[in-house]
C-alpha cells in the first residue's frame, strides 16, 4: 500500500522531530545547571519520595546537632561550676582547719571569718551560674535565682533542735543568744536573754515583742533582726557569756533554695467526692486513674477494679485490681508507684470517678535522637543543700538532708562554720571540717554526673554526625547526576539536534514546484 505524503504531514513531522531532540537537550541542559537528576516529581517519582524523605530525616539530625550543642553548653558551664565550687570548699578546708588549732587566739579567727564570709559569698554566686539568662541550678524555675541568702539559726540544746522558728531581717555578722533564765517561753515573763553582734566581746540585755504571732515568743535582736520561736520550748540558763552547759542560739547564715523540685507528687480528683488520694514513688509524666466500678470507701475487705492511663486518657491499661479496703483506703499499683485513695466519711466513688497523679518535675529534658533525651539542669537544693519550703507543706523552711545526711548540705555546713568563726567556738569549728569532706563529696558526685552527660553528648553527637553523612550520601546517590555521563549524553544529544536541523533544511528545499 503505497501512502500519500503531504507537504503539510513533511512539514508537522519536521516540527515533531526538532521540538523533540530540542526537548531531550534542554532537559539535559537543566540537569546540568541543577547538577540534579530530580528536578521534579515527574522525573521519579520513587526517587523523590525517597530525596524527600532523605531531606525530612536530615532536618531532624540537624535539630538533633543544635540541640546537642545548646546542651554541652549548659553542661560544659555546669562543669567548670562544679570545678570552682570544689576549689572554694578546698580553701574553706583550709581555713576550717587552721581555726579548729588550739593555737589561734580569738583575734586570729575573726581575721579567718573575715575571708570566709567572701567565700561563703562566693558560693552562693556560683550557685546562681546563668547560661544565656537561665539559671542552671533551679530547676525548672530558669528565671529566679537558686538561692539567696538568709538568716538561719543553730543551737546546742538538743531540746530545741526540733523547734520551730522564723527568722526577719539581715545581719552581716552572726548573732549570739544565751538566756540568763531557765523555763518555758511561754511563761509570764518568758525567760530573759541576753545576745551579742561582736562575737560575745559586748552583750545587749534582750527584749521580747508584743506582736508575736500566736502560741509563738517573739525575740528581737538589735535593730533589723527578729527570732520567733515556738512558746512551748523550754531554754536553760547560762551562768555566765563563757557557760556552755546552758541554751545557746547561733543566728548565722544560710541559702534558701529558690527554685523547684521532683520530690512529691499531687493527686487532682476529677469529680466532687471527699475521697482524697496519696502518691508514692516515682513518677515522670501524669498518670490518670479510672474506677471502673462503683465502691463504697467503708467497706472493709472489698476491692474493686479500675484502668489508668499514660498518654492522657487516648488508651488504658485495664483489668487492675485495688487492695482490700481497710480503714477507708484502698492501695492502686499504678506505672511509677502506688496510688493511695482515702476516705474518712465512708464516701463512694461512681463508676468512671477519675483521679489524676500529677508529678512536680524540675528536669529541663532535651532531646538528642528520636528517643534520647539528656538532663541539662539541677536542682540547687540537692546539690548545695541550704534550707527549702516543701510547695506541699505548711511554708516553713527546713535545711535539706541530701542522701539522709545534714552534713552533705554545703550551705548549712559553711553556714555554721561562719558562725562558729565569729564567735570564736573552735570546738564547733572542728566539727564542721568534718562535715566538709562530706559536702565536698557531694559537690563531687555531682560533677561526675555532669561528666558522664558531657560524654554521652559527644558520643551522640559523634554518631548524628556520621549518620548524617551517610544519610547525604543517600540522597545525593538519589538525586544528584552523574556529570561525565550526562556530558556525554549532552554531546550525543547537540550533535542529533544538528542532524535533525540539517536534514529538516535540506528536505524542506524539495518542492514539486522546482520542476514546473
Amino acid at each position: 500500500m503505497i501512502m500519500r505524503v503531504t507537504q503539510r504531514g513533511m512539514y508537522s513531522n519536521v516540527l515533531q522531530n526538532m521540538n523533540s531532540s530540542l526537548a531531550q537537550l534542554m532537559e539535559s541542559n537543566i540537569q546540568s545547571s541543577s547538577q540534579q537528576r530530580i528536578n521534579k516529581p515527574s522525573d521519579d517519582p520513587i526517587g523523590t519520595v525517597r530525596v524527600l524523605n532523605g531531606r525530612d530525616t536530615l532536618s531532624s539530625l540537624g535539630q538533633y546537632r543544635e540541640n546537642i550543642s545548646m546542651a554541652e553548653g549548659w553542661l560544659s558551664l555546669a562543669d567548670s561550676t562544679m570545678t570552682s565550687v570544689s576549689t572554694v570548699l578546698t580553701s574553706i578546708k583550709e581555713l576550717a582547719e587552721q581555726a579548729s588549732s588550739g593555737t589561734l587566739t580569738d583575734e586570729n579567727r575573726e581575721q579567718i571569718s573575715y575571708e570566709l564570709r567572701q567565700l561563703f559569698e562566693q558560693l552562693i554566686s556560683l550557685a546562681n551560674t546563668t547560661y544565656q539568662g537561665s539559671s542552671i541550678f533551679a530547676g525548672q524555675k530558669t528565671d529566679t535565682p537558686a538561692f539567696e541568702e538568709t538568716l538561719w539559726m543553730t543551737t546546742n540544746d538538743e531540746a530545741l533542735s526540733d523547734t520551730s522558728f522564723t527568722i526577719e531581717g539581715d545581719s552581716d555578722s552572726t548573732i549570739l543568744v544565751q538566756f540568763s533564765e531557765s523555763g518555758s517561753l511561754s511563761d509570764v515573763p518568758p525567760p530573759a536573754f541576753r545576745y551579742s553582734s561582736d562575737g560575745g566581746e559586748t552583750w545587749t540585755e534582750g527584749t521580747y515583742s508584743a506582736t508575736a504571732p500566736a502560741g509563738q515568743v517573739r525575740l528581737e535582736l538589735g535593730d533589723s533582726v527578729t527570732l520567733d520561736l515556738d512558746a512551748t520550748a523550754s531554754v536553760t540558763a547560762s551562768e555566765d557569756e563563757n557557760d556552755t552547759d546552758g541554751t545557746w542560739l547561733w543566728i548565722r547564715p544560710t541559702a534558701v533554695y529558690q527554685g523547684d523540685d521532683a520530690d512529691a507528687s499531687e493527686v487532682d480528683p476529677l469529680y466532687n467526692t471527699s475521697v482524697t488520694g496519696t502518691a508514692d514513688g516515682t513518677f515522670k509524666d501524669n498518670v490518670v486513674v479510672r474506677v471502673d466500678e462503683a465502691v463504697d470507701m467503708s467497706a472493709s475487705g472489698a476491692s474493686f477494679t479500675y484502668s489508668y492511663s499514660t498518654d492522657g486518657g487516648l488508651t488504658w491499661s485495664e483489668g487492675h485490681t485495688s487492695s482490700s479496703i481497710a480503714s477507708g483506703s484502698a492501695m492502686l499499683p499504678i506505672p511509677g508507684g502506688i496510688l493511695t485513695l482515702t476516705s474518712d466519711t465512708g464516701a463512694a466513688i461512681p463508676t468512671g470517678g477519675q483521679f489524676v497523679v500529677r508529678p512536680r518535675t524540675a528536669d529541663i529534658d532535651v532531646q538528642i535522637s528520636s528517643n534520647q533525651t539528656v538532663t541539662i539542669n539541677g536542682v540547687g537544693k540537692d546539690i548545695f543543700g541550704g534550707v527549702y519550703a516543701d510547695p506541699s507543706g505548711d511554708g516553713s523552711s527546713e535545711a535539706v538532708t541530701i542522701n539522709g545526711s545534714l552534713t552533705a548540705n554545703v550551705f548549712e555546713t559553711v553556714g555554721k562554720l561562719v558562725g562558729y568563726l565569729e564567735t570564736n567556738n573552735q570546738s564547733g569549728c572542728q566539727q564542721c571540717l568534718a562535715d566538709l569532706t562530706d559536702s565536698q563529696q557531694t559537690i563531687l558526685n555531682y560533677a561526675a554526673s555532669v561528666g558522664g552527660r558531657e560524654n554521652r553528648l559527644t558520643a551522640a553527637d559523634t554518631f548524628l554526625e556520621n549518620l548524617e553523612a551517610n544519610v547525604t550520601e543517600q540522597v545525593s546517590n538519589v538525586e544528584d547526576v552523574d556529570l561525565a555521563a550526562l556530558l556525554v549524553k549532552i554531546a550525543q544529544q547537540e550533535l542529533a539536534y544538528q542532524s535533525v536541523l540539517k536534514s529538516s533544511a535540506t528536505i524542506m528545499e524539495l518542492s514539486l514546484m522546482n520542476y514546473v
